[in-house]
């Protein structure tokens, strides 16, 4: 919501709103000048506004419930247009006279995607864009009036990304999440069928470029599917008149620049991202995406002579636990130690009894190198010494243990 915000200001639209608590994001608003309210949603903020100004289109999260003050006061007293994100997305497509480039998968949306637009940037192709996170490198979200392509990370929770007919699509891995949405493998594959049959081309996974340098093969296979998108985007109508010797020179031309840009990519915000010298968080929450980040980890541990890997895991969400706790059987298998968090909890199915920390612990593996956790000064106590024996610590976390972990982060490596 907050890139979105972003991306509506830069383009010329007034924008206010509130949230429950601050984000990753809030800097950015305020650097936009937007102006946000940040506390308890009871609809003063909204009357204020509405006042103000005459508020034409109330956007809200998927996570909001249908009897949220802002929300009933927007419908029944004002008499406001009211919608999710993807229909104010479509309308600015449309408006602006964009094309979409969607990229959508179970794991590596936000990586990819901000690797196409770091590409883009490093080729100086104006790109407009909104991602999943904060960036080291430009805003969350952003509008440039000399783009003719809107970059886009498709998100299929809610069944999202079916609101949109890309002009290319990019799809990343696709594995079986969010089962409070999709009751089926069977219902999670077909929007992702209907999503291609939307879509006007669609680029895959195929061979790792070799000329990437990446650490992780899930960051170089997310890299090289940026690198073909980028290369679809650069294409000019008038190159099929070329000829096929020209054609190849400029392939090659564009190939070296796409892959001088990879390498030198700076990441994205929670995606192995380094917090300090052998301490990392990355947003992996699902068995597939876990064992990616700890092959990566790995590939770091050995280049930083580490004496191994400790996890720190915070699983999200109960009712996902339900559907994938078998997956995690050999996810795990790269680490040495874990320290196993109790569930973020959020969105749950209430007649789904909560999975305790031991329980999914049994479903490992090496039951043996997992430990139960919590965010208290015994953990802390733990990564002081993992961190003095020279292990790579790593976060796992889709929740506020990542918070907990940049709030600590100068007890862990600078004890007293």
């Amino acid at each position: 919501m907050g890139p979105l915000a972003l991306m509506a200001k830069a383009a010329g639209f007034d924008v206010v709103g509130s949230d429950l608590s601050e984000g990753p994001v809030t800097k950015e608003l305020k650097k936009a000048k937007i102006d946000f309210k940040i506390g308890p949603q009871d609809g003063q903020f909204l009357k204020i506004e509405h006042a103000r100004a005459p508020i034409d289109w109330f956007v809200y999260t998927s996570a909001l419930p249908k009897d949220h003050p802002e929300l009933k006061i927007a419908e029944k007293d004002f008499k406001i247009k009211t919608s999710k994100r993807d229909e104010l997305i479509s309308f600015l497509i449309k408006k602006l006279h964009l094309k979409l480039v969607a990229v959508a998968g179970t794991h590596g949306k936000t990586t990819t995607t901000a690797e196409i637009i770091w590409a883009c940037k490093q080729l100086r192709l104006p790109v407009s864009y909104i991602v999943g996170t904060t960036l080291s490198f430009g805003p969350a979200g952003a509008y440039d009036p000399k783009s003719k392509y809107f970059v886009y990370e498709a998100d299929e929770y809610d069944r999202n990304f079916l609101a949109f007919h890309p002009w290319l699509s990019v799809i990343t891995t696709i594995d079986y999440d969010h089962p409070d949405i999709y009751k089926t493998k069977k219902d999670y594959d077909a929007a992702f069928d209907q999503f291609k049959s939307q879509s006007r081309k669609v680029i895959y996974g195929n061979e790792i470029d070799a000329d990437l340098e990446l650490s992780g093969e899930m960051r170089r296979f997310d890299a090289t599917l940026a690198m073909d998108a980028v290369t679809e985007m650069s294409r000019k109508r008038e190159e099929s008149a070329l000829s096929d010797p020209v054609k190849k020179i400029n392939d090659t031309i564009l190939h070296a620049k796409l892959v001088k840009a990879m390498n030198s990519f700076p990441g994205a915000k929670r995606r192995f991202e380094k917090l300090a010298d052998g301490i990392y968080t990355d947003y992996a929450h699902h068995p597939e995406e876990i064992a990616a980040t700890l092959e990566l980890a790995a590939e770091e541990a050995e280049r930083q002579e580490k004496q191994g890997i400790v996890v720190v895991y915070q699983p999200h969400q109960n009712t996902r636990q339900h559907a994938i706790r078998e997956g995690y059987l050999h996810a795990f298998d790269r680490a040495d130690k874990i320290y196993w968090l109790p569930t973020y909890l959020t969105r749950e199915n209430p007649r789904l009894r909560v999975l305790n920390q031991d329980e999914l612990i049994m479903d490992l593996y090496s039951q043996s190198i997992a430990k139960v956790a919590d965010l208290d000064e015994l953990l802390l106590d733990n990564l002081r010494y993992d961190y003095e024996d020279n292990y790579l610590i790593v976060l796992l976390s889709a929740g506020p243990a990542d918070t907990w972990l940049r709030d600590h982060l100068d007890e862990i490596t600078r004890p007293e």
